[in-house]
């Protein structure tokens, strides 16, 4: 995925009026302020009240599902023929913030602001950046994200990631 895609489906969804929240890879360089390494998708946090209309923008572009083992109604991914990946990360909050479906978002780490190319964009706030690196197998790309931001963010390096300093691994910066 290309900053520039990343971008089209930005202006797609803000000029469809869908509040689109960057997570993911995209979303550790959109706080960043630029591309750190490449992306082999796209992951976005919407409410699922959006998620008929996000379809119909991305299925008239050629998107299509792609199956996998972990799809369900708040988590699934759209591609298209150019190996274009759209991962899909739903919700629905109550009036008082309460998450009431979909995927575990708290509702402050929605609060993230970044950019793409230049283009203001909002993603998951940094500190909740590297919270979510946890409860999964890490490996380098996870080490890379979630130490640039640690050191841009003044954030300490969570303990998961004690192997990756111990060992001296290197970001490819």
């Amino acid at each position: 995925m290309q900053a520039e895609d990343v971008l089209s489906i930005v202006l797609l969804f803000e000029n469809s009026d869908i509040d689109l929240v960057i997570d993911g890879g995209w979303g550790v360089d959109a706080l960043l302020g630029e591309q750190t390494r490449s992306h082999s998708d796209l992951d976005i946090a919407i409410q699922h009240k959006d998620v008929k209309q996000a379809r119909a923008l991305l299925e008239e572009r050629g998107y299509k599902d792609v199956p996998r083992n972990d799809t369900r109604d708040c988590n699934f991914v759209l591609g298209d023929d150019q190996g274009r990946l759209v991962d899909f990360h739903t919700f629905t909050f109550d009036t008082q913030g309460k998450l009431v479906f979909g995927i575990e978002y708290p509702f402050e780490s929605l609060t993230g602001s970044g950019s793409i190319m230049g283009h203001p964009v909002r993603c998951i706030r940094p500190d909740w950046m590297v919270k979510f690196h946890s409860g999964y197998k890490l490996d380098e790309t996870d080490y890379h994200d979630v130490s640039l931001l640690c050191e841009r963010f003044h954030i300490t390096i969570p303990g998961v990631f004690d192997d990756f300093v111990a060992n001296g691994l290197k970001r490819d910066d």
